[in-house]
């Protein structure tokens, strides 16, 4: 026997779990997926499901060898012949596709990017927080885990979540200085102490209501949060722990991104349509705004100080704003074109901040609203999709980059 299939005989036997979703787990959204044969396709199989869904490798975008090395690297401990094969096997079937190429816009303004990796392999950083202590925290997605870092020691901690599986997605901070985070796999919201690690649950009132997903809070201490694949938005009361949720009126809108108006109103973006939507802070009614181009697909969305929304488009590559007074809407080309997939947006003091996560590297953005000009950089690791950002107390930009398993402090003049 080699070493390899000693490798895969020790592991199927040690984790139970990958015999049954060898059959269920490859699932994507939908069909099953039959890989190529291949010297590889066994360790594949057993390996790249314990995580997410082979889908994740057919439909993705593809690296070569050298690629699939380094994305392997941020995601599992692997014997050097294990790690050899698969590497080998991937290269061959699901080399790198064309990608949109990247445009660096060049400018006067000088950043600091500085980056960390985090400490379980393959956690997929997916959504960063700046706290009012200094602090970036992130939700380790695959590795449940929540985690924390401090910039200026590098240190980090990690808070494992209780129940298996919940599948941290989204982050805000109280008042109190608790991080409460969105399960998006677990169903439910949560609440941790970072003193003590513990960590509250509040499960959605409806079976139905799944994948909480973006929360922010509103004026009134009330917690909202998206639902995307129910197509709902709920809103807890820390207080009582009584949630109501709202169903959007456009069926399969996928709320996604979120806001609060100066006033307090939120505003969220529909990623599986080309809306926007405003709720009224008591009564939870709904407002939605069509964009003009129906193939825009809103991911996250920023607001500035005159409460003009602005988003990310990520089906045609725009940055937009709407005027939610007037309804008006205008739009920008990003700087690498209509494939380069707009992701996570903020503004910062009124000047607008994103990243173009299709493109490799990642670019990070900014676009001067007063002058309607762009400057882009490279984000050094590569980024592997910047799926959300944060601005700090002292307005510099956290990110989470969930495929190459890092977080990163952007530092502005």
């Amino acid at each position: 026997m080699t070493k390899s299939k000693r490798f895969l005989v020790l592991l199927l036997a040690t984790v139970p779990i990958l015999a049954g979703v060898d059959a269920r787990a490859q699932l994507g959204r939908g069909a099953q997926v039959d890989l190529p044969a291949g010297e590889g396709k066994q360790l594949v199989q057993a390996l790249c499901v314990t995580c997410h869904t082979l889908n994740n490798i057919t439909q993705g975008w593809g690296y070569d060898k050298q690629g699939w090395e380094q994305l392997l690297a941020s995601m599992v401990n692997l014997t050097p012949d294990a790690r050899t094969q698969i590497t080998s096997y991937l290269g061959e079937h699901f080399s790198a596709k064309t990608r949109p190429p990247t445009v660096v816009v060049p400018g006067a303004l000088k950043v600091e990017i500085k980056e960390w990796i985090v400490p379980s392999l393959g956690s997929r950083p997916h959504d960063p927080l700046a706290t009012s202590d200094g602090a970036i925290w992130w939700t380790g997605m695959f590795a449940n885990v929540v985690g924390r870092l401090d910039p200026k020691t590098g240190a980090m901690k990690e808070y494992p979540l209780p129940t298996p599986k919940s599948g941290p997605h989204g982050l805000t901070e109280g008042k109190d200085g608790s991080i409460w985070f969105t399960a998006n796999t677990g169903g439910y919201v949560g609440k941790l102490d970072p003193k003590t690690g513990t960590v509250t649950e509040y499960p959605m009132p409806d079976p139905a209501a799944r994948d909480p997903h973006t929360p922010v809070f509103d004026v009134k201490g009330n917690l909202w949060f998206t639902l995307q694949n129910s197509n709902m938005v709920g809103r807890l009361n820390p207080q009582t722990g009584a949630i109501k949720l709202v169903t959007m009126p456009t069926p399969r809108s996928n709320p996604y991104g979120m806001v609060m108006t100066s006033k307090g109103t939120p505003v969220v973006c529909l990623f599986g349509t080309n809306k926007i939507a405003r709720f009224d802070l008591e009564t939870m009614a709904i407002k939605e705004y069509a964009l003009p181009n129906a193939e825009s697909r809103p991911r996250r969305i920023a607001i500035t100080s005159d409460d003009l929304i602005w988003y990310a488009d990520y089906a045609t590559g725009h940055l937009g704003r709407l005027n939610l007074a007037t309804g008006a809407v205008k739009e920008w080309p990003s700087p690498s074109g209509p494939q380069s997939q707009p992701y996570g947006i903020i503004a910062i003091k009124d000047v607008i901040w994103y990243n173009e996560s299709a493109v490799r590297p990642n670019t990070l953005v900014r676009f001067e609203p007063k002058t309607e000009k762009f400057q882009s950089w490279i984000i050094p690791s590569g980024g592997g999709v910047v799926r959300n950002v944060s601005v700090t107390k002292d307005n510099n930009l956290a990110l989470a980059e969930s495929g190459v398993n890092r977080v990163a402090l952007v530092t502005l003049p």
